[in-house]
């Protein structure tokens, strides 16, 4: 089994920010692969008009996440999935020889009961929440929490999250980062056009992005 992290998210644009985050729970977790789940869309954000196109998001994802075990993916649109229950329900299937851990910001756990099936979510793989400035409290007073507090690990056992019976969750806590794709996108509103998209394969699927 390849213990396999997923960081789900808009990456509109990626940035270091989000590769720092990734190499800590890499290490922490001792994770073979991460994959950047580069979503469609975002249902809590649909009608968002800053949103770029699926194919530059991933060039910007490929571009911050080279030379490393991260591994950026368009593989929902693939898919056919809206919903992260539906995605890791059929990512589960489609890669029998993976162990798959989901790992989510506090900012993400504070709006968790929002999800489609959160409680599925949390059957279907262990996840691990990474500490974000201005959350953590907010996210431990949840009300998604108060189902999950029942399932948190201790942190001195990071790595053996892969005999983990889901529900499991984990809290991880390093510097932070305040990198913000926000950010990014008032200082350099034009960021899309300067990727090159034509011909770009998925690096999991290794299909070309429609």
């Amino acid at each position: 089994m390849i213990p396999t992290g997923i960081l789900g998210g808009s990456f509109n644009p990626a940035h270091n920010g989000h590769r720092r985050i990734s190499l800590f729970a890499i290490d922490a977790l001792g994770l073979e692969d991460l994959w950047w789940l580069v979503s469609p869309g975002n249902p809590l954000k649909d009608g968002a008009n800053d949103m770029a196109p699926l194919a530059a998001r991933l060039a910007s994802a490929n571009a911050v996440a080279r030379h490393s075990r991260i591994r950026p993916t368009a593989i929902e649109a693939r898919l056919g999935t809206r919903y992260t229950a539906e995605t890791l329900a059929k990512l589960v299937r489609l890669y029998p020889h993976r162990r798959f851990i989901w790992l989510m910001g506090a900012d993400n756990l504070a709006q968790f009961h929002r999800w489609r099936d959160w409680r599925r979510i949390a059957r279907i793989v262990p996840i691990a929440v990474i500490a974000r400035p201005g959350y953590d409290s907010l996210a431990l007073r949840a009300p998604a929490m108060g189902w999950l507090k029942r399932f948190v690990r201790r942190g001195g056992a990071l790595k053996k999250w892969t005999i983990w019976s889901p529900p499991a969750l984990v809290l991880l806590r390093f510097r932070p980062d305040p990198t913000s794709a926000t950010r990014v996108r008032a200082l350099s509103p034009d960021w899309p056009s300067s990727l090159k998209t034509h011909g770009l394969r998925d690096p999991v699927s290794r299909r070309l992005l429609p």
